[in-house]
């Protein structure tokens, strides 16, 4: 009898102690899939829903400037910029991430090429540092700090 008891409650400490419904720790790697669409979408010209990327606070900081949310930085900097280049490419895109509970912290440095309207060409080298947050099973951008420079000669 009392060997049965005492199983019974080993049995009910074991369950007590992991609920049935914890979360297994996010993919950190996975966050690179966010940024990667963000990526893409910056290349396309196209911000058709890049929004849901982002949590609805974020934050966007742009080569020393304070941009606001993303909506706001979207309609006042990004999109007026997009609709003025024939085209924008990455190249060297390299990304490191890592992560910490719930939030991903993440490197990108690249090169790109802008091709505005009139044909002239703008390179630049780039770094972002971006933190993401692991809400409602998908990564969101939470914050978002670019900046760019004239590649060395």
């Amino acid at each position: 009898m009392m060997r049965g008891f005492k199983q019974a409650a080993i049995g009910l400490a074991l369950v007590l102690a992991v609920p049935a419904h914890a979360a297994a720790a996010p993919d950190y790697q996975a966050a690179s899939a966010t940024l990667a669409q963000y990526k893409q979408a910056i290349e396309s010209r196209d911000l058709a829903g890049v929004e849901a990327l982002f949590a609805p606070d974020a934050q966007i900081f742009e080569s020393g400037g304070v941009e606001g949310n993303f909506v706001h930085y979207r309609d006042h900097h990004l999109a007026p910029e997009l609709k003025a280049f024939k085209s924008f490419a990455f190249q060297n895109y390299k990304l490191s991430v890592r992560g910490e509970g719930d939030v991903a912290i993440a490197t990108e440095t690249y090169s790109y090429t802008i091709v505005l309207l009139n044909g002239e060409m703008v390179k630049r080298d780039g770094v972002a540092t971006s933190v993401l947050k692991w809400t409602d099973g998908k990564w969101r951008i939470l914050s978002l700090h670019s900046s760019s420079r004239k590649p060395k000669a």
